[in-house]
């Protein structure tokens, strides 16, 4: 893989599993934007890049201040003209059951993992539009996918960004924009009291980076979930069952009830290409036959 004048924004890259990602799109040619909130970490890991060869400039910016994310992107566009990779890897943790989380913790969680991701690709989309070439990488999570105790605000922001991802990609199709989510389990400082230490051991972030790199070349492919951790590599899809026809009616509620293995039943499930799928199996399953959902609007 040559990544050779690309020029990639790699969010909570000040250190942990952004660096690793910062330092492995480097060593394969591109010029990084190292983006952290701390400031001093950004450029400590943008000098280190610089003194491996490469290019690099750090940005201290929260993902959520769309002023300071906006002037980050005039940075990198001023000094090397475009921007080819967007990785969202920016993000924190609030851990606590639901019955004991405060709501403001929810909205922060939320705030810097979902609207940071939100934020960033905005500030790069009509970029890379007009260019016609453009790769971003969401960072989600098992948590988000399976559920977790304890992290209700994390895994409902790590599972909203699989549907921006969803949706993006679709939007940026024609534009050679392709979108996917990386799953990553890691040794960093949001894992540090929750894994034993012969298990963070196991989980160098630097086993995770190359599913990254996978995501983000020119043969990438889009709308893919990629969960990696420990030199292990998996899939994960949302997926859509062929369900049965009830219809309506005053017992419908025990017919479903009746039916559920069948509604459940996955030999036939399949991964939709577009959310509209579910609406047309529905009224093709009442008799009622439409065209394709245009998903180019």
């Amino acid at each position: 893989m040559n990544l050779d004048g690309r020029i990639a924004i790699v969010t909570g890259a000040g250190g942990g599993l952004g660096r690793c990602h910062a330092l492995q799109l480097s060593k394969l040619g591109a010029k990084i934007v190292v983006n952290d909130l701390d400031a001093a970490g950004a450029e400590s890991v943008a000098e280190e890049i610089r003194s491996g060869g490469g290019a690099a400039i750090g940005v201290g910016a929260s993902v959520t201040d769309m002023v300071k994310v906006a002037a980050m992107v005039d940075r990198a566009m001023a000094e090397w003209g475009r921007i080819d990779i967007l990785v969202n890897n920016a993000g924190i943790l609030r851990d606590r059951s639901f019955a004991k989380m405060d709501l403001d913790d929810f909205r922060l969680v939320l705030d810097v993992h979902l609207m940071g991701a939100a934020i960033c690709a905005k500030a790069v989309w009509d970029i890379m539009r007009g260019q016609h070439h453009g790769r971003i990488v969401m960072t989600t999570s098992s948590s988000g996918l399976y559920g977790n105790f304890g992290q209700a605000n994390y895994g409902a922001a790590k599972m909203a960004l699989v549907g921006l991802m969803q949706t993006l990609a679709i939007e940026g199709e024609k534009y050679g924009i392709r979108v996917n989510a990386l799953a990553p389990t890691a040794a960093t400082q949001m894992t540090d009291g929750v894994l034993s230490e012969d298990a963070l051991a196991q989980l160098d972030p630097a086993l995770v980076s190359p599913g990254l790199l996978a995501l983000v070349g020119d043969d990438a492919p889009t709308r893919a979930i990629l969960c990696a951790g420990g030199g292990h590599f998996a899939r994960a899809h949302v997926t859509l069952t062929e369900g049965v026809y009830v219809g309506g009616g005053e017992n419908a509620a025990e017919r479903v009830a009746d039916s559920w293995e069948a509604i459940g039943d996955r030999s036939a499930e399949t991964v939709p290409a577009y959310g509209f799928v579910q609406a047309e199996r529905e009224l093709a399953s009442a008799g009622c036959k439409l065209p394709a959902m245009a998903v180019s609007r």
